[in-house]
């Protein structure tokens, strides 16, 4: 009897640490997607530099989408960054870097509801900045498509209010 108990104990331990050790199948993710911020680096690069070429023969409005168009860039990486830095430390491992002057001070400290908070405020960003593009050149689409794009922004910032408040409740009730 107390071998089978045995058995069935280290079949257990073996299954719990193969399952822990998984956690690191995540981290071909968060190397993807900093490749992707490369992507976007070159992407900002190369909106810069069609920017500057046309800088003086382009009406203003297009140089304020141009200009608009790297704010989101920018804002994207961002929350990438969140994600591979929060994911990563939620996930897989901490981040031994403790000591580095240049540590984001939210480092170590956003939790899974946090991340979320910060996801989906960075998402209404940069639904935010798409907006404006489209309102700045919105002779271009009709009222139909304008009303879509308004429509799907308020649904960003209804979910980021929506899951504000579901945070703020959930904190109140655990601490009860």
């Amino acid at each position: 009897m107390s071998s089978e108990k045995n058995t069935a104990q280290n079949l257990e331990q073996l299954l719990e640490r193969t399952l822990f050790k998984g956690r690191w199948l995540l981290a071909p993710f968060f190397l993807g997607l900093m490749f992707a911020v490369v992507l976007l680096l070159i992407k900002f690069f190369k909106q810069l530099y069609t920017m500057t070429l046309s800088a003086f023969s382009d009406s203003g409005n297009h140089l304020l989408v141009g200009i608009l168009t790297l704010v989101d860039t920018a804002l994207l990486a961002g929350l990438l960054l969140i994600i591979i830095f929060s994911g990563y430390e939620n996930f897989v491992s901490k981040l031994d870097i403790d000591d580095h002057k240049d540590r984001p001070a939210w480092m170590g400290k956003v939790g899974f509801s946090g991340l979320k908070i910060k996801l989906i405020s960075a998402i209404v960003a940069i639904s935010a900045v798409e907006l404006l593009k489209v309102f700045i050149s919105s002779q271009e689409l009709t009222n139909t498509q304008l009303g879509w794009k308004v429509g799907i922004h308020l649904t960003f910032v209804i979910s980021g209010v929506l899951f504000s408040i579901t945070d703020y409740i959930n904190s109140k009730t655990k601490s009860h």
